[in-house]
C-alpha cells in the first residue's frame, strides 16, 4: 500500500514562484547584452534616431567600440542601409571572465526613408561612437508657400 503525502498549499508560495518566473522572463526578453558563461551570444544592433525637418533627414547611430572603416553606408531606392561589424578585442590566454556583457559582431539595419533625398549630397560625420548622416531633400520635397493674391 502506498501513502499519499499531503502538502500544504501556500498561494503566496505560488505567487512568489511565479513573479520570479515572470520576471526572469521579462528580462531575458528585453535585454540586449549576452551572457557568455551561459553559452549564449545574442546579436546586436545600434540604436538610432531619425528626425526630419523641411531641409533634411537626419539619422543618428549609436556605435560605441567601432572605428569608421568598420560602418558601410548606402541608400538604395529611398532605403538607408547600415551595416558593420564590431569587433571583439583579442583574448588573453591567463584571464577569467567574470562576466561578458557587451555584444559583437555583425549588423545590418535598413530604413524607409520619409522622404526623397539628395543622394549626391549625403554627408556622414563619427563622433565619440555616434554616427550622424545628413540626408539633405531636393528642392521639391522641400514645403513651399504660396502667396495669396486677392482681387
Amino acid at each position: 500500500m502506498s501513502e499519499i503525502t499531503l502538502v500544504r498549499w501556500s498561494p503566496v508560495r505560488d505567487i512568489l514562484n511565479i513573479q520570479d518566473e515572470m520576471s526572469r522572463l521579462f528580462n531575458a526578453f528585453f535585454t540586449r547584452t549576452s551572457d557568455r558563461t551561459e553559452g549564449r551570444t545574442l546579436s546586436w544592433s545600434p540604436l538610432v534616431d531619425i528626425s526630419e525637418t523641411d531641409d533634411k533627414i537626419k539619422v543618428t547611430a549609436e556605435v560605441p567600440g567601432m572605428k569608421k572603416d568598420d560602418i558601410k553606408i548606402s541608400i538604395q531606392d529611398n532605403v538607408l542601409t547600415l551595416k558593420g561589424e564590431k569587433k571583439q578585442e583579442k583574448e588573453e590566454k591567463d584571464k577569467n571572465s567574470h562576466r561578458v556583457e557587451r555584444a559583437y559582431g555583425a549588423f545590418e539595419r535598413s530604413f524607409s526613408l520619409p522622404a526623397s533625398v539628395q543622394t549626391d549630397k549625403v554627408k556622414a560625420s563619427y563622433k565619440e561612437g555616434v554616427l550622424t548622416i545628413s540626408l539633405p531633400k531636393p528642392e521639391e520635397a522641400k514645403p513651399k508657400e504660396i502667396d495669396i493674391s486677392v482681387s
